[in-house]
């Protein structure tokens, strides 16, 4: 099947054209086109077939229609707004930037998307006004997500293709997600939560371990262990939403400051006042997402990235060190 040819391709306007190839007699307009430009989801390529923005020969045709080969399929889409979100200036860590990604190093206390009742002040927000383009692209770049008050790497895709690539790695999981986390409990060594996730059954709000629930799997192990308490290591196997921290609640080490899935923090007698303090005033979940691994959408290249603790989660390290 030959390469699809593009066509002074803009962020916002999209022109492309290929051939059919004769192996193809039979086969249905959609599957071929998700082959040829494949750096489209079927899904969007089916929108394009009902909305006359991919032709064969120049004819609007329907999604199921066979083809018999030799047929010239163009593509000639102008991208229109995903959302009616606003862009703010917020201020943004990036840690790399190219014209395919960016890859930001996310604060506490800082939503991702908005939501009903919580419509601005968002990293999407903040994401619209620093590259206004990605108001055509899908939840504006956003491929996966951090809770608002873990802190780390996120990456952001700046194109449609790049969406539709960085999904497909992470449906693959080839994305490399890394975090580390201080829980309450001596742990005695690593190994693996296998247990699916869905919502509560009753605090709709939260998520848990349930029989009927997703596939969920975290690979955990210990970097240091404390009075009380551990530094772990946490791979993220899928991507499910509170994975780490349902998981670690539900194998009885809950992460430190996690007042929807641990409670209150725990601390033992004769601590240092240094401990008590830090844990007093720490108030958030101690996670962090260290490192970010992926396939560049663009060369095809394994990139990383790795970002250091904040400062509350090195300070309550150094606290439990001293006791």
């Amino acid at each position: 099947m030959n390469q699809p040819n593009s066509e002074n391709n803009s962020l916002d306007h999209i022109q492309m054209s290929a051939t059919v190839s004769p192996d193809c007699c039979g086969r249905r307009l959609d599957q071929v086109a998700s082959e040829l430009f494949s750096d489209f989801s079927r899904a969007r390529l089916q929108t394009w077939i009902k909305g006359g923005q991919l032709r064969v020969d120049g004819q609007q045709q329907v999604p199921k229609q066979k083809l018999l080969g030799g047929e010239t399929l163009t593509v000639d889409v102008h991208l229109e707004p995903e959302g009616d979100w606003q862009a703010e200036n917020i201020p943004l860590n990036i840690m790399y930037e190219d014209d395919h990604i960016v890859v930001l190093n996310k604060p506490t206390n800082f939503v991702v998307h908005p939501a009903p009742g919580n419509r601005s002040g968002t990293m999407l927000n903040a994401l619209l006004y620093h590259c206004p383009q990605l108001e055509s692209v899908p939840r504006a770049g956003i491929v996966h997500r951090l809770d608002k008050d873990t802190t780390g790497l996120m990456v952001v895709a700046k194109t449609l293709q790049a969406h539709t690539d960085l999904v497909a790695q992470l449906q693959a999981r080839t994305v490399k997600r890394e975090y580390e986390a201080v829980v309450t409990g001596v742990m005695t060594g690593g190994g693996v939560v296998d247990q699916p996730i869905g919502r509560h059954q009753i605090q709709r709000t939260k998520m848990a371990v349930i029989s009927d629930g997703k596939e969920a799997r975290t690979h955990y192990s210990v970097l240091e262990r404390f009075e009380g308490h551990s530094h772990v290591r946490l791979r993220l196997e899928t991507g499910r939403t509170h994975q780490i921290r349902v998981h670690m609640a539900h194998i009885r080490f809950p992460i430190v400051g996690d007042d929807t899935y641990a409670g209150r923090f725990r601390i033992h007698k004769g601590v240092t006042q240094e401990l008590r303090d830090a844990a007093q005033n720490f108030g958030r979940q101690a996670l962090h997402a260290r490192e970010l691994g992926l396939i560049h959408p663009a060369t095809g290249e394994m990139v990383s990235w790795a970002s250091e603790l904040p400062d509350d989660m090195q300070s309550l390290l150094a606290a439990l060190a001293n006791g």
